[in-house]
């Protein structure tokens, strides 16, 4: 090995009296730099995305998320929550309630959905951090006060003035609408005192409203809920509890965790990554196909060192390995450059935010995230160094009947 190891490294750096074979080698290097460099941008892109989108799903949504199988509400006794509660690593536990409403403010109206929220919500889930005007304040006085997201609030031109309250209608429980029209509807009125910006899902659809306010408007009995919404202690895994919770509440709860609750979009997500990267493996590996060329036209050019190397003893083996050593170092080098052009690259757009949105201001960030995991550096490092192994392996098994004698094998 330190053989074919030796006379690799002084082919990689001797020049080559074939030119064209130089320039292929340069174009090698540079398209498999640029490749990764590409992988390593393209990936931690996709990682910040995530990263962001996950973080403001967590500024609204629970660590753990319980719903009933069966039905919209689900009804547990105080002793129950307090059992919940007890749980190793959970730090609050939030009672919701949840439903379609009809908002009506001054001449405008439209059908959002009303969640009511428990008084720790705010402190445990760090959606004021997400409010763009106003404060997270739940009631003012005697007065109710809902938070409503910011797509909702342009929509009906609500106003955060304590002048015009927000109406809000919703159709009786077990009540028929044909008998007395009149009396078929709930309804009840608050004045907001802020306006949130998550996402544009939760802006356009969701109002705020205390627990005992939402209670009384859907017409719930005590200890009724649409949702429990747990929040779990700082650095907490959410597996062990999640298991805990499953157990305990038995088979007519589904658990949810922050995964779950968004399956789709974080299968969305990670489809496209893969997608990506499997594109952008495809063009590195047709980057590396120019060692191909450059590998033959250096069998070509050493042929007669060949023929010398055999004569004085040295395995067909031991004369491969040598130009598929060469070739892997090629790659390496395109690799540690690609690599260290990428995560510079990732460094500058952290600090320095080079590529921004089209239209500053209109998103939570001005500029493109980022965000490198190691994880991604080792899948792009192996996938390059397979590359060009292969490339390099290949050239040397199609054509080893014309430069190798088998006579040295034995």
């Amino acid at each position: 090995m330190k053989f074919s190891l030796f006379i690799a490294r002084r082919y990689l750096f001797s020049k080559r009296s074939t030119h064209i074979a130089n320039r292929i080698s340069h174009i090698t290097l540079a398209g498999i730099g640029l490749s990764t460099m590409a992988l390593v941008i393209v990936l931690s892109v996709f990682n910040g995305l995530d990263h962001l989108i996950k973080s403001l799903f967590s500024s609204f949504d629970p660590d753990i998320k319980i719903e009933a199988n069966q039905g919209k509400t689900f009804s547990l006794s105080d002793d129950s929550l307090q059992q919940i509660l007890k749980i190793e690593g959970i730090q609050s536990v939030c009672g919701t309630i949840e439903g379609e409403a009809l908002l009506r403010y001054r001449d405008r109206q439209t059908v959002a959905t009303v969640k009511g929220i428990c008084s720790d919500f705010a402190r445990v889930s760090g959606i004021d951090s997400m409010l763009t005007d106003g404060g997270f304040t739940l009631s003012e006085g005697d007065l109710p006060g809902g938070i409503i997201g910011q797509d909702l609030a342009w929509q009906l031109g609500v106003g955060l003035n304590f002048i015009n309250p927000l109406h809000l209608y919703v159709p009786k429980r077990n009540s028929s609408f044909f008998s007395d029209p009149a009396t078929a509807f709930s309804h009840r009125y608050l004045f907001p005192t802020g306006i949130f910006s998550i996402q544009a899902d939760y802006d356009a659809t969701y109002l705020l409203v205390p627990v005992d306010f939402a209670k009384t408007l859907f017409g719930f009995h005590s200890g009724e809920y649409s949702a429990l919404e747990i929040f779990l202690r700082k650095n907490q895994k959410t597996a062990p509890v999640t298991h805990t919770l499953e157990n305990y509440l038995g088979y007519r709860y589904q658990v949810l965790d922050s995964y779950r609750q968004h399956a789709y979009f974080y299968k969305v997500m990670a489809g496209e990554k893969w997608i990506i990267l499997l594109i952008l493996s495809f063009i590195l590996i047709i980057a590396s196909f120019n060692s191909i060329s450059s590998l033959s036209l250096l069998l070509l050019e050493k042929k007669q060192d060949i023929a010398i190397l055999q004569s004085m003893g040295a395995r067909i083996s031991e004369v491969r390995r040598i130009f598929v050593l060469q070739n892997l170092f090629i790659s390496l080098i395109g690799l540690a450059g690609g690599l260290v052009l990428g995560i510079f690259f990732c460094w500058m757009q952290q600090h320095y935010g080079i590529i921004r949105f089209p239209q500053e201001g209109s998103f939570l960030v001005s500029a493109y995230p980022v965000r490198i995991v190691f994880r991604d550096l080792l899948l792009i490092s192996g996938l390059v160094g397979m590359v060009g192994v292969v490339t390099g392996w290949v050239p040397v098994t199609v054509i080893k009947k014309h430069y190798f004698s088998p006579v040295s094998e034995a």
